[in-house]
């Protein structure tokens, strides 16, 4: 029963998805508002389609520490549904991706319309610097807020962490406050494989760090609250 309606999932999500980044080219040519707006109502058909289709119900936590001002989201990242939710939350979301993520056709397009930026993950010190440069000049626009996985790349459910150094560099330099947020989504999404496993999908946003930090002790305190939060939530969803 969970294969075959995890298959059905798989097939209205894909269909579903298509037909509607189709409907939303004449709208990138509008403003990034009405761009966001679509967006949200994409990901909230989303988190319907998976409560309908598959017995998985998406609950947002720690609501009172969601921005609405220019912040920095470091994200547990488990599965790629972790980009899609973010679009319901967040009124000025843009996210740092990979490039090979940029041939998604019409996403891609998307992803660059709302200024999101595009990392070149071979380019280490120049990427980097790239990244920040690109950061500030979208903070500048106002009200943003710029989501990040900090381990780069998506772990399965338990994995040891592995936080990257680019966080840090865009937590130095755009002084802004950095919103940890945990998830359980590995679980009931896996970042392989078909299966959608019914339950609870928990987004967890965490006391936010505020700017000034040092170094190390940011860095110390991101990954003790994000792997601390997950794990509890992995422990509640098993």
């Amino acid at each position: 029963m969970i294969f075959a309606r995890s298959l059905l999932f798989s097939v209205v999500f894909y269909v579903w998805s298509a037909a509607y980044a189709i409907a939303l080219v004449p709208v990138l040519a509008a403003p990034r508002s009405w761009l966001l707006a679509g967006m949200r109502f994409w990901s909230l058909s989303v988190n319907l389609l998976l409560r309908v289709i598959c017995g998985i119900r998406v609950e947002i936590r720690g609501r009172e520490f969601v921005p609405e001002q220019d912040a920095l989201i470091a994200s547990k990242h488990q599965t790629m549904f972790d980009v899609f939710v973010q679009f319901g939350v967040l009124k000025g979301s843009l996210f740092v991706l990979k490039k090979e993520l940029m041939i998604v056709p019409i996403f891609g397009w998307i992803a660059l319309r709302i200024g999101s930026i595009v990392v070149d993950r071979d380019g280490k010190a120049t990427a980097l610097r790239d990244m920040v440069r690109r950061a500030q000049e979208q903070f500048r626009l106002g009200d943003r807020q710029l989501v990040i996985f900090p381990e780069g790349t998506r772990r399965a459910p338990g994995a040891p962490p592995d936080y990257k150094p680019g966080v840090a560099g865009l937590y130095r330099e755009l002084d802004v406050p950095v919103h940890p947020v945990a998830t359980n989504a590995g679980l009931h999404w896996p970042a392989k494989g078909l299966l959608r496993k019914p339950g609870v999908i928990v987004y967890e946003f965490l006391e936010p760090i505020p700017p000034g930090l040092k170094r190390a002790e940011f860095m110390r305190l991101l990954q003790e609250r994000i792997e601390t939060a997950s794990d509890r939530l992995l422990a509640e969803g098993r």
